[in-house]
Order: C-alpha cells, then sequence, then structure tokens
C-alpha cells in the first residue's frame, strides 16, 4: 500500500471536522441549508489554516446526491470523485502556474457550458493573487455575473494583491490561525490513531512551533514519528535545527554571570552539533522577546512558544530585570545580524558579538550595584533614593558622548581610520577629525571642500559602518561632513623653490605644507615670505631614503588637486577655528549616508 503522509490523510471531509474555524463553518452551514449561497467566494488567510479543504467541502456540500447539504454524506459518486480529484465539473486551478489572461479566457470559456454530472460546477482558483492584472480584469464580468449553476471559490495567502474590484464581487472569509488548544487535541487524536509514543510536552512544542498552522503541525509530526521510543523535547529541537531552549537558558546565564570562558564554551559546542550562527542570533533574539514578555506580563504565556518548565526559567530570570536592559540586548543582537548575514566567517562574528554583550555587562554593572556615594550638601527636604538592585545585564547606551575630545571616536581615531581601509591614512588622519557624535549622529569636520570631494570618493557607506561597529559598537543613523577651518601660522615670504620635507613634516606637522605646491606661482604669491635661514633644507632625490621617496611621490600626487588657494586663510586674520555647514557652502557637497 502506498505511503499517505498524515496531513493528506487527516484532511477533513466534512464542515464538522475542520480544526478553529468556528465562525466561518456556521456561516457557511447556514447559507448551505437556507439555499441562499454566493456565486463567489473568497477564502484568505495563512498557510496550513483550512482554505482549500472547506473550498472542496462546499464543492462536496453543494453536489452530494442527497443535497445540497451541510453534512456530505461522503460515499455517493460525486462526493468520493470530488475527494480523489476526479470530479470533471470540479476543477482546480493553480494561479500561480496558470497567471496568464489567456487561461483566464479559456476558463471562462468553459463556464458556459453546463455542468456534466453535478448540480453546481465549482471553479476553485488556488493562490489567486498571483494573476496578473490583465487575467483580474478578465475575470471581472464574469466573476460579477456568472452562468447559471458556476460558483467561483477564490483561495489566498495575500489577500493585499488582490484587486479592490475582484474582492468586491465576493464574500470574503478571512481564515484565522489555528489556537495553539485546537491544535494539541488534534494532534494528540492523530498521535493515539497512529500509535505515536510522544510526550504531551512534545505535542505542546509541535504546536508551538506551527505558529498557527495544522499541516506544518502534521508533517513535524509525520517526521517525528519515524524516531524510535518515546519522543520528546529535545528530539523535536533537534530535528527543527533550533537552538534547544536549555542552550539558551545557559547561555544567557553565562552572559548574565560575565564568564567569557563559557560564552566561547557554549557558542562552540552549538556549532559543532550542526547550529548556524545566523539562526543562534535569531534564537537568541526571540529569547529575549520571551524574557520580555515574561518581564512585563507573568500570566501571559499564551503569547511565547515555549514550554512549561522554560516559561518558569524566564518568570525567575526576570525578576531581576528591567525593560530597559532587556531592550538593550535585542538592539545589539538586532543589529549584528545583517553582519553575520554577509560576512564569510559567521562563526567568528557570533563570538564577537556574544562577547561584545559580555564586556558591556561587565563595564556597566558595577554602575548598577548598589555604593555609598561620597559625603555632599544635601537638601533636608530631599528624599532619600531608593536601593538600586544588581545586575549583570547591559544598560542602553548614553543619548550624548559629550564632545569629541573626550568620546570613544576621538580616542580611538587611529584604529578608526585603519578600518576604513584607506592608503594615505596618516594624511586622513591629520585633516579629518571627529566634531561630535551620538548615537544617532556622528559628525566629521574636513579641512576644505576639495578634500570633501577626495574622500567623498572612498567613504562609502559599507566602509564607515564596518568602522563604526568595531570602534564604537553600534552604527550611527545619520553621518554628516562640515568644512572646518583653522587659522594657521604662515611664513613670512614666499618659497619659490620646490622644497622636500620628512614624512613627518609632510603630514603630521600643524604647519603648512608647502613641498605640495609644485611650482604653482599662483598659490606661492599669496604665502608671506620666510627668513632665509629658516627654510628647509632642499634634498636631492637620490639622497633620499626609501620612505622619503614614497613621501615625496605622495606630495607630488596631491598637488593641484586637494590643494587650493581657499585652503588658506588671509595672512593676519585671527579669526577662531570655525564650522561653516556644508549647506552653506556647496549644495552638492552635504553627505548623508
Amino acid at each position: 500500500m502506498t505511503y499517505e503522509p498524515l496531513y493528506h490523510k487527516y484532511r477533513p471531509q466534512t464542515f464538522l471536522e475542520i480544526v478553529g474555524q468556528e465562525a466561518i463553518v456556521r456561516t457557511l452551514s447556514s447559507a448551505i441549508r437556507s439555499d441562499r449561497t454566493a456565486h463567489a467566494y473568497l477564502f484568505t488567510g495563512s498557510r496550513g489554516t483550512g482554505k482549500t479543504s472547506t473550498a472542496r467541502i462546499m464543492a462536496k456540500s453543494l453536489n452530494c446526491i442527497q443535497g445540497p447539504t451541510p453534512m456530505p454524506c461522503g460515499v455517493c459518486a460525486l462526493c468520493t470523485s470530488i475527494t480523489r480529484g476526479s470530479a470533471l465539473d470540479i476543477i482546480e486551478i493553480d494561479a500561480a502556474s496558470n497567471t496568464g489572461v489567456d487561461n483566464i479566457r479559456e476558463l471562462i470559456e468553459r463556464a458556459q457550458f453546463a455542468p456534466v454530472q453535478a448540480r453546481f460546477k465549482v471553479y476553485i482558483i488556488d493562490e489567486v493573487h498571483m494573476l496578473s492584472n490583465a487575467a483580474f480584469n478578465a475575470l471581472l464580468k464574469t466573476l460579477e455575473e456568472p452562468p447559471n449553476r458556476v460558483v467561483f471559490i477564490l483561495a489566498t495567502t495575500d489577500a493585499q494583491r488582490v484587486l479592490p474590484t475582484i474582492i468586491s464581487r465576493c464574500q470574503r472569509f478571512d481564515f484565522r490561525r489555528i489556537p495553539l488548544g485546537a491544535m494539541v487535541t488534534h494532534l494528540t487524536h492523530i498521535a493515539t490513531v497512529e500509535g505515536i509514543s510522544i510526550t504531551p510536552e512534545a505535542l505542546e512544542l509541535v504546536a508551538q512551533i506551527a505558529q498557527g498552522g495544522l499541516r506544518d503541525a502534521e508533517s513535524l509530526l509525520d517526521q517525528l514519528s519515524l524516531l524510535e521510543g518515546e519522543i520528546g523535547v529535545e528530539a523535536i529541537w533537534n530535528l527543527v535545527g533550533a537552538v534547544p531552549e536549555r542552550d539558551l537558558l545557559t547561555l544567557w546565564d553565562s552572559l548574565n554571570a560575565g564568564d567569557s570562558i563559557q560564552v566561547l564554551t557554549q557558542t562552540r559546542r552549538l556549532m559543532d552539533t550542526g547550529k548556524e550562527p545566523i539562526q543562534v542570533i535569531q534564537d537568541l533574539t526571540a529569547f529575549c522577546r520571551d524574557l520580555l514578555i515574561a518581564q512585563q506580563s507573568p500570566d501571559r504565556r499564551d503569547l511565547v512558544s515555549v514550554t512549561a518548565a522554560t516559561w518558569t526559567a524566564l518568570l525567575e530570570r526576570a525578576k531581576n530585570l528591567s525593560l530597559s536592559q532587556i531592550l538593550s540586548v535585542q538592539e545589539r543582537l538586532k543589529a549584528s545580524e545583517p553582519l553575520i548575514k554577509n560576512t564569510t566567517q559567521p562563526r567568528l562574528w557570533l563570538e564577537v558579538t556574544l562577547l561584545g554583550l559580555l564586556h558591556e555587562t561587565e563595564t556597566k554593572a558595577p554602575a548598577l550595584a548598589p555604593i555609598t556615594p561620597p559625603p555632599r550638601p544635601v537638601s533636608s527636604a530631599a528624599p532619600t533614593p531608593p536601593p538600586v538592585v544588581p545586575t549583570r545585564l547591559p544598560s542602553p547606551p548614553a543619548k550624548i558622548l559629550a564632545v569629541a575630545g573626550s568620546s570613544t571616536l576621538a580616542r580611538d581615531w587611529n584604529k578608526f581610520a585603519s578600518l576604513l581601509d584607506i592608503q594615505c591614512r596618516p594624511f586622513f588622519i591629520d585633516h579629518i577629525k571627529p566634531v561630535s557624535e551620538a548615537p544617532h549622529k556622528v559628525v566629521f569636520g574636513i579641512s576644505s571642500l576639495n578634500l570633501i570631494r577626495q574622500f567623498k570618493a572612498f567613504l562609502s557607506k559599507k566602509r564607515l559602518d564596518k568602522a563604526f561597529l568595531e570602534t564604537l559598537g553600534y552604527i550611527p543613523m545619520e553621518v554628516t561632513f562640515v568644512l572646518r577651518k583653522e587659522t594657521e601660522a604662515m611664513p613670512e615670504e614666499p618659497i619659490a623653490e620646490v622644497v622636500v620635507f620628512s614624512p613627518a613634516q609632510a603630514f603630521r606637522s600643524s604647519e603648512p605644507a608647502p613641498s605640495m605646491a609644485r611650482d604653482l606661482p599662483a598659490r606661492a604669491s599669496i604665502l608671506p615670505k620666510e627668513d632665509e635661514t629658516e627654510r628647509p633644507r632642499k634634498v636631492a632625490l637620490h639622497d633620499m631614503g626609501e620612505l622619503d621617496q614614497a613621501s615625496r611621490s605622495l606630495a607630488d600626487f596631491f598637488a593641484g588637486q586637494i590643494v587650493s588657494e581657499t585652503d588658506h586663510e588671509v595672512p593676519g586674520k585671527t579669526d577662531p577655528p570655525l564650522l561653516v555647514p556644508m549647506e552653506a557652502a556647496d549644495e552638492d557637497d552635504d553627505i548623508n549616508f
């Protein structure tokens, strides 16, 4: 005998066997009983909720030899042929394979003929949202005024893509997801009939993983029936490839305890058992969601997909947590997901992400512990602050990180520049500085307009996001460049000849670099003259070392391209450093990533 999957074997054959759609069953049964059936129906809902099965039962009820009746016999020739899918007058069409207007025109032509065997000719169009606009428009007139004894039943999982003119011509029924209790009862019945040895906790977990889709639950139970012995919760987690709840609890406890070795051990063990890094991140994020529900609504277990034992463990851990702490961890996990998806080393970045949470926990935990403040004058009317509950979880980042001089980006500026992977890093460090930074916005100041145009060519969003994530631990929502001008001491006399400076003089000195002004009389004319005894020594090219030659070549390369007369202030002007917004300077130079 040919094997039949459970979701085929236990497909409902009458309205009474439909699970979790009592309102729809009651309405359709009443319409058939009172002979007030419509000419077109639209069944919409998520997968595995009974749309196609209800359409077939509707066809049986209309054409049963004892009908029309809401209780078809299931044994007459028409009922059995509809069950087998061989009835001539019950036409099922897959709209995903017949999307064109020619297919609909052929359907309309055949609909003009009277039924051959049945009382009604029923057209069941599955996934109707896949039809093209031309096909929808061709179906409009026939759907509004179909021939006598013709009924259209349209089924879709995405009603938003169905034309409103089609929906207005149909009676719409929205199939909801199967409730957890009704699904567990149905799965228990199947397991009893089929002799599947499975624990009640495992059956409940199967229903939770299906997320309201009865067909998914039956397919998973069919897979589990192939296992030997009694089926428990661990067997289900291993089969579906998700991270077991017990491992998520252990990993969370390791993060909360600040144990880096245990975090790495748990992560490697999950990888060795075949779990994907992106799956670990997603399951840990879902775990945070469940923990948040346990912290906010301890009586709403119906909102989570965990077993009773795990729910109890979540309630215990949620007692010492605040809403902001859980949301902070969720934000870090969400920010790391695209990075792990797009990297070539997902295991490494998973460990880096988890250790980053650990580092944040270790740095913020002492601030949350109760301490004795130093003596200071306090108003007698001020109330005594309540004690702070100690915790090991991270708190949200500060809204503003103050000025650039004390910020993390300014302190790690060399590291940030190295992560951008640019060739002239010393030149970059000297001419661009962070002005201010916050989690939502970072402002860079650049010394000239021409430099902004040069940096714009290689400071892509992808490079900046990587540097921000590794330096600050987060990616700002907005990055802005502004013009930064500083008053510099100028020489007294113009320098006519070409002068070669050492690398430190050329790139790190705060003095202007005249070596870049090779043979540019217009530029030299605006520079004050200086004393002959203070001029840098001329150096022949063959007397230079390799580093000096490289510096000379780099200076020659940038001459006339990123240095211009607009880069210098008028001699004698002593205005303080000025931040000029780019909108005021040039409307095309504002860079917002």
